[in-house]
């Protein structure tokens, strides 16, 4: 969980008088978390965040499933997904289930005209591709290659990009995201042997306050729908913030790896968790040292998860011939490992520079017709000599 953070000017009690400079008051809000139970910020808007002009035709966004039923190892070419200029029509949901979307989304574009809330799901947004800025009314998160953005369902933004070359994989969470909990002690407090600390964690900074009135369009998505909500007031109108609810950056290159003399399980490169899945990060790590390990994966079964691994950069251990934006589905029930030679090309070997990021959800997971048109349908012969 994020721990307390504060920016811009605040009153000295909470649900207090907080006046504006011309004497009116500012608006308070309360931004919580299971029902003011969990998680929470108050903010503070320059004007009343309530005033809706007018609410637009809604429409449906909801992935199209191409297989309903998978027991078959998957890949699918991630890249082959075509770039489009707009942000929320360059997402394509590729896979999916009732705990998770998983989408991949190549936008040349940068956010104008309107801003995205999703109310119903926490997203991270896991940067392959691009440079940027995320804007939220909690302040300014600049964003480069390999940086996990996470942003708390409820939350407007828009994304800013540098140029047009950006590639995203995004995690959709209908749970709430968290720190795996035995990464921290009972304040919250991240372990000393946790493969990341706070320091790691980039809050928003620069909080910009935009005091202006017009028409301001917010896409909101909920239940596979979008809303266009016309507010009166700019969404990013904030004075100050206070709370542990908001939206951060984690890179994947201040994951620390855990090593060992003989392999380690996957749960050791475990960076977020889930009442309904996990997600982890591969990284450049010495091998096992033990004189007669074994470095490549052993053959496992998932018997209650279906894993995915997306593919970002370097050489893998287990398998060759593999691509940037790569995505493997290896689903529960089925054995697999690694590739025929990998065992005895990996031993002696020192180092890994492979770059990774997994997913293991709990539900099997289904096909969407985007992702049957970038499959490598071949792909479960890859075990064959």
């Amino acid at each position: 969980m994020p721990h307390y953070f504060s920016l811009g000017k605040i009153p000295h009690k909470r649900h207090t008088i907080f006046r504006r400079p011309d004497g009116g008051l500012y608006a308070e809000q309360l931004v919580s978390t299971e029902g003011f139970s969990d998680n929470y910020s108050l903010v503070y808007h320059c004007n009343p965040p309530t005033r809706v002009l007018e609410i637009g035709k809604d429409y449906p966004v909801a992935p199209k499933i191409a297989v309903e039923q998978n027991m078959q190892h998957r890949s699918f070419l991630g890249f082959g997904i075509p770039p489009q200029d707009d942000y929320l029509e360059s997402r394509m949901p590729v896979l999916v289930n009732s705990d998770v979307y998983l989408s991949l989304a190549a936008p040349r574009k940068s956010m104008t005209g309107y801003f995205f809330k999703n109310s119903g799901a926490d997203e991270i947004i896991f940067v392959h591709r691009g440079e940027g800025v995320l804007k939220t009314m909690y302040g300014r998160i600049p964003f480069s290659y390999g940086d996990h953005l996470v942003i708390p369902r409820g939350t407007a933004y828009q994304l800013e990009f540098r140029d047009e070359d950006n590639r995203f994989l995004i995690i959709e969470s209908f749970s709430p995201i968290n720190f795996p909990k035995r990464y921290m002690n009972r304040s919250g407090q991240l372990l000393e042997h946790s493969p990341f600390c706070e320091r790691d964690i980039r809050k928003p900074q620069e909080l910009e306050t935009h005091e202006e009135k017009g028409d301001f369009l917010v896409l909101i998505k909920r239940d596979d729908r979008v809303w266009p909500y016309h507010f009166e007031t700019h969404p990013f109108d904030l004075i100050g913030w206070d709370g542990c609810h908001y939206p951060y950056a984690f890179s994947i290159h201040d994951f620390e790896p855990i090593t060992g003399r003989v392999h380690q399980p996957p749960p050791v490169h475990q960076t977020f968790e889930t009442s309904a899945f996990v997600i982890c990060a591969f990284v450049p790590r010495l091998y096992d040292y033990h004189p007669d390990a074994i470095t490549v994966p052993y053959n496992h079964s998932n018997v209650d998860s279906d894993e995915v691994l997306y593919y970002v950069e370097g050489e893998f251990m287990s398998r060759k011939n593999v691509q940037k934006g790569q995505i493997t589905l290896h689903p529960k029930g089925i054995v697999h490992g690694p590739q025929p030679g990998a065992v005895e090309k990996g031993i002696g070997a020192k180092e890994t520079n492979e770059l990774a990021v997994m997913v293991d959800t709990f539900r099997p997971l289904k096909l969407t017709e985007e992702a049957m048109k970038i499959e490598d349908k071949d792909y479960y012969r890859s075990w064959m000599e």
